[in-house]
């Protein structure tokens, strides 16, 4: 197991968060000024140990320097309209309330790691307005089917990426990257047409956030896009 602060993470998760360093840098500079991010990139070791520091600092670093440089989103003001839990697999439930620690929502749990749970994948968050527009186009989609934890309401959803922060309830998450949608999504796209939410083809896409304070959310409180 390796620990930096209060983040743990297994071997698997280890290898899988230093093998996406790009992945995840790319994101972070989309449509933003490359040179601020530049200093911030990590040189590797070959080392497990101390790249994972490297890549996490580097990721860290990376939201707090564009926030610096003016590159990130105004205020928004948005709200949770339901969240969803699951003891494995799809769907998610609704739940008036959760707790939130480090690693995500307790209770919460996927069938699988091999693609998910690394600590900068603790939450998923998707939003209401985009769940209505693939239902108006015939996508027998709802609120949780997909395998969000958060499901938000009134936020502008192409700002919510990488590096953004988001005060929801009591809990403060950064965005750290899309969700990819997988084939276990088929049965809520009309003509198991999946792919549409993924992030390549629009702004549809799920999000993954980091935990930076863990706390409670109930459905109606606020979430506050860069508070």
């Amino acid at each position: 197991m390796h620990s930096i602060g209060p983040h743990t993470f297994t071997g698997t998760d280890a290898r899988k968060t230093v093998a996406h360093l790009d992945d995840v840098w790319a994101l972070y500079a989309q449509g933003r000024d490359p040179a601020v991010l530049e200093p911030l990139y990590p040189t590797l070791t070959g080392d497990l140990d101390t790249d994972l520091q490297r890549v996490w600092a580097a990721w860290t670093a990376a939201g707090p320097a564009l926030r610096a440089a003016g590159q990130l989103p105004a205020r928004a003001a948005g709200t949770v309209a339901q969240l969803n839990v699951s003891r494995g697999g799809l769907p998610k439930i609704p739940v008036e309330r959760v707790d939130v620690e480090w690693r995500g929502v307790i209770g919460d749990r996927q069938a699988t790691r091999v693609h998910h749970g690394r600590p900068w994948q603790a939450l998923c968050l998707w939003s209401t307005e985009v769940i209505d527009a693939l239902h108006a186009q015939g996508h027998p989609i709802a609120p949780g089917l997909t395998g969000e934890n958060i499901t938000l309401s009134g936020l502008p959803w192409p700002e919510v990426r990488a590096g953004v922060r988001l005060r929801i309830g009591e809990v403060l998450c950064e965005i750290s990257a899309y969700a990819l949608p997988c084939f276990q999504n088929k049965p809520w796209f009309k003509d198991g047409e999946f792919e549409v939410i993924h992030h390549e083809r629009g702004d549809a896409s799920r999000v993954y956030a980091t935990v930076l304070e863990p706390g409670s959310i109930s459905v109606g409180q606020q979430a506050i896009l860069e508070p």
